[in-house]
């Protein structure tokens, strides 16, 4: 007879269960334990002193006078309160002033963020010491033009970054679909870019494939780099979490030579393996769940490990609904791929960007049902999204079963939207 596993999914700040016979269960595939860094200052402050391919801070600001730090926002883990101190004890030893800095909020096409979730991600000290501002990727008065890329990649920065004489990213390193690693160059596009710039880095990604998952060279990344030399980011800041969100290492310097850097380490925490793939997939979007916006990066790792005609279940709370920022997209997101295209090349879709989205995930999509447990999306908008909706992880799953016959295997990611799938 076989037995039933209790298996936990992360949900927001609490867990949803789910059980699977012993004999369904395939893989439970999670990020490598991993232990932090004793001492997160400290390790800021060694990846300060050790560059990679880059001068010392010190020499990086000798004689600036406008500095501008651009940090990732609430939809990220990274605890840019731990790093931000440090970074700012330094350029003060090196002789900027607070005063001389501006923290920009790299928004990317996101919301922006009020006075208390600033204090609560970056910290009440910062808050009060630097000015701060959330990124518009809309306002053109905002925004410089700086032309073309050599791909014709529309250039279209923060005024604010572009005007400063030094530019330092900070953010995380992990597994992402549109550029293969969030982190680098992902700062500065779609961080502080203009809505086409980031409409053309992603439509460039989805036309070819759905996702660059875990390739680090990609036409994307090579994209997004040349935005981020054009739009003059002096250096990265960027650290490698743990899968509770707990720094492992930190890398300073080049944006694409520490990038790299970290992004070995990355691997060794995400690459989780996989035998064959699954007839059901269960994805949790943990911790990637204030939207559907975000909570989509669960498709991509668990459409690695599907089989084709397979089922996959997202669980996710998102709050927020489907999209704060895109909310028109739900006239569109269950169109095909093909539809979904012809409406940008046409014009019938303004929203480029959500346009570029929405065909990843009707990629995904095709010839699969897709199953989705969410408090914060209606079964309306679950429908309009081209999915089926569900009230728990266990009724998804038993009517998932019901069509794939009783011995279906089943692979379970909690927490999906940072795991990258690996075939053994």
């Amino acid at each position: 007879m076989s037995r039933r596993v209790v298996i936990h999914i992360p949900y927001g700040e609490k867990a949803l269960t789910v059980e699977v016979e012993q004999r369904n269960l395939g893989a439970v595939l999670e990020p490598q334990p991993t232990p932090s860094c004793p001492d997160v200052p400290a390790e800021v402050r060694r990846a300060l002193e050790h560059p990679i391919g880059a001068p010392p801070l010190r020499e990086l600001v000798h004689s600036v006078r406008r500095v501008a730090l651009i940090a990732d926002d609430l939809t990220r883990l990274t605890p840019a309160h731990q790093l931000l101190r440090p970074l700012l004890e330094e350029l003060n030893a090196a002789g900027i002033s607070d005063q001389q800095i501006t923290l920009v909020i790299a928004l990317g096409t996101h919301r922006p963020m009020n006075e208390a979730e600033c204090r609560a991600k970056y910290g009440a000290e910062i808050v009060e010491r630097i000015a701060i501002e959330n990124h518009d990727c809309h306002d053109p008065d905002r925004l410089v033009d700086l032309g073309l890329t050599a791909q014709s990649t529309p250039i279209l920065i923060n005024r604010t970054v572009y005007e400063a004489d030094c530019v330092i990213g900070v953010g995380s390193i992990l597994p992402h679909h549109i550029c293969g690693f969030a982190g680098g160059a992902k700062i500065i596009q779609p961080g502080v870019s203009g809505a086409e710039t980031t409409a053309a880095t992603h439509l460039l990604s989805v036309r070819q494939r759905p996702y660059f998952l875990g390739e680090v060279e990609n036409e994307v990344r090579t994209e997004m780099e040349a935005v981020a030399e054009q739009a003059g980011l002096t250096a990265i800041l960027n650290v490698a979490l743990n899968g509770e969100g707990k720094v492992v290492r930190a890398a300073f310097g080049d944006q694409r030579q520490a990038f790299r850097a970290g992004v070995e380490t990355c691997r060794e925490i995400y690459a989780c393996q996989f035998d064959t793939p699954a007839d059901i997939v269960i994805a949790g979007a943990f911790p990637a769940e204030i939207e559907f916006w975000q909570s989509q990066k669960a498709l991509y790792p668990a459409d690695m490990v599907a089989k084709p005609g397979g089922t996959i279940i997202v669980v996710s709370p998102c709050p927020e609904g489907v999209a704060v920022m895109h909310s028109e997209m739900l006239e569109f997101t269950a169109w095909s791929p093909e539809e979904i295209d012809a409406g940008v090349r046409e014009g019938r879709i303004e929203d480029r960007v959500a346009a570029a989205l929405a065909m990843a995930w009707a990629k995904v999509r095709v010839g699969r049902q897709i199953s989705l447990v969410s408090d914060g999306i209606s079964d309306e908008e679950t429908r309009a999204l081209g999915y089926m909706p569900f009230s728990t992880v266990q009724e998804a799953l038993e009517e998932a079963l019901s069509r794939h016959g009783p011995e279906a295997m089943v692979h379970i990611l909690p927490r999906a939207a940072e795991t990258l799938s690996v075939p053994k």
